[in-house]
């Protein structure tokens, strides 16, 4: 019996690591999105392609608190954050020279792009943690009840893909990103 409270709360903390992982890349989204707005700092599309990894982090993360933990989410958020951590590497590579400024003003000392790199980075490593100390949870009889908590972190998460997608539909319309976005082409 001891065996069975052990193994469900080991399936709750694991829903409320995840929970807030899935939080944490709703923060990252909303500052991306925020500063975009409050700046007028369009996205390249290194930067898009950096939102998207983020975005498949998230969907991730969001399969682990919906349905239980599973190697399948993990293993997609492992490859979501490799693939945005190539984006993001390339990004800071293009900017590594001496008197290059960057692209968009720094936030804390260093430009989203290498954050961006760091939090793929801590993704791909927490996901190994979780992999080492998870074991697959969705036979609990609450595996499929979300809390409050978590459905808000979902449906937040879900706007602010929506959010990303207008804008970058504004941004970009049907064909490729420009280099250098200097104002939204379909408000223009």
């Amino acid at each position: 019996m001891s065996n069975h409270y052990f193994h469900n709360d080991r399936f709750r903390l694991s829903r409320t690591l995840n929970m807030l992982a899935l939080a944490g890349v709703c923060a990252i989204l909303l500052a991306a999105f925020a500063w975009q707005l409050a700046f007028d700092e369009l996205p390249c599309p290194l930067c898009l392609l950096q939102r998207v990894a983020f975005v498949l982090v998230g969907l991730g993360l969001l399969l682990n608190v919906r349905f239980g933990p599973s190697p399948l989410h993990y293993g997609m958020i492992v490859l979501s954050a490799l693939g945005g951590a190539i984006a993001a590497g390339r990004q800071v590579l293009l900017h590594i020279g001496p008197g290059d400024p960057g692209y968009g003003p720094p936030l804390l000392g260093m430009h989203f792009y290498t954050w961006a790199l760091i939090l793929f980075a801590a993704f791909m490593a927490w996901s190994g943690i979780m992999l080492m100390l998870d074991r697959r949870c969705t036979d609990q009889p609450d595996a499929r009840q979300a809390s409050r908590a978590a459905r808000a972190i979902m449906w937040l998460f879900f706007l602010l893909v929506l959010g990303n997608m207008a804008s970058t539909m504004l941004e970009c319309g049907f064909g490729s990103c420009p280099d250098n976005p200097a104002s939204y082409l379909w408000l223009s």
